[in-house]
């Protein structure tokens, strides 16, 4: 594995990177991708050994400046807290930005135009909104195979799975982004309380991501009136372009959220 140095994507068009220096939004007609990705498949992208090694400044310049000063003793550097696995256009990252403005959070998306889209949509909001925005980013990663790759244990506060592929097909269920093999993975690098994000509008496939969280022992359900106060679970609804898809064609959805507990052995 080698060594990352920024958000890996795809290099998107000159115009679309004009644009966006300029404040323009870019144009997903020049970012076409398949819905989904095969997630067991090798894909060609830099990979970190280790968090250590996940150059936090090419995501986020503001909060890693390249001259710090020297004299002072410098702050410790912030963390990502928040984790948008397979976060397609970004459209939950944007939403979430405004209301978390000093929380650093990434997608992580497999498909490489679809990952750049969201660069060059994340260096336009920063342009056309300046001191906005810039605790966010994405970056190109297979999330099933290298999440203990860029983040450390106890790391995150949220993790979010929004309307993922639902490989209907039973031998193909392996693929799935939540499984009892992955919650293990994934509540390594949660803390203590932390929470996990889950929407569908496949009925088996909310069941099938609700039933693995009720089964493991590091996470239990979040009681309703819970959800109702917490301000996160409105985008679950409206922020992505699925959920909009599903709320003009009047489909249902099925959610799961969960918390991260802790084990006495732990």
């Amino acid at each position: 594995m080698t060594r990352t140095s920024g958000a890996s994507g795809g290099g998107g068009g000159g115009q679309q990177q004009h644009a966006s220096a300029a404040g323009k939004l870019p144009r997903k007609r020049f970012y076409r991708a398949r819905a989904h990705s095969n997630p067991l498949s090798d894909s060609h992208f830099p990979v970190p050994v280790s968090p250590d090694e996940v150059d936090l400044s090419q995501h986020y310049p503001r909060y890693f400046p390249a001259d710090n000063g020297g004299g002072e003793e410098a702050p410790p550097p912030p963390r990502i807290r928040f984790a948008d696995v397979g976060c397609g256009f970004g459209g939950l990252l944007v939403g979430l930005s405004p209301l978390f403005p000093d929380t650093l959070m990434i997608g992580m998306e497999l498909r490489d135009k679809v990952t750049e889209y969201v660069k060059e949509r994340i260096l336009a909001l920063r342009a056309s909104n300046p001191g906005q925005y810039d605790n966010i980013s994405v970056v190109r990663t297979n999330s099933m195979k290298y999440i203990p790759n860029y983040f450390r244990k106890a790391q995150l506060t949220k993790m979010f799975f929004l309307f993922p592929d639902p490989h209907f097909k039973e031998k193909n269920h392996r693929r799935r982004v939540i499984s009892m093999q992955l919650l293990d993975e994934y509540a390594y690098v949660m803390e203590v309380g932390g929470i996990i994000y889950t929407i569908t509008d496949v009925e088996e496939l909310g069941e099938w991501m609700r039933s693995c969280l009720e089964k493991h022992p590091l996470f239990e359900a979040v009681p309703d009136e819970e959800i109702k106060a917490d301000p996160v679970v409105k985008l679950l609804f409206t922020a992505t372009e699925e959920s909009q898809k599903v709320a003009r064609n009047g489909g249902q959805t099925f959610h799961a959220i969960f918390r991260r507990i802790s084990l006495q052995e732990e």
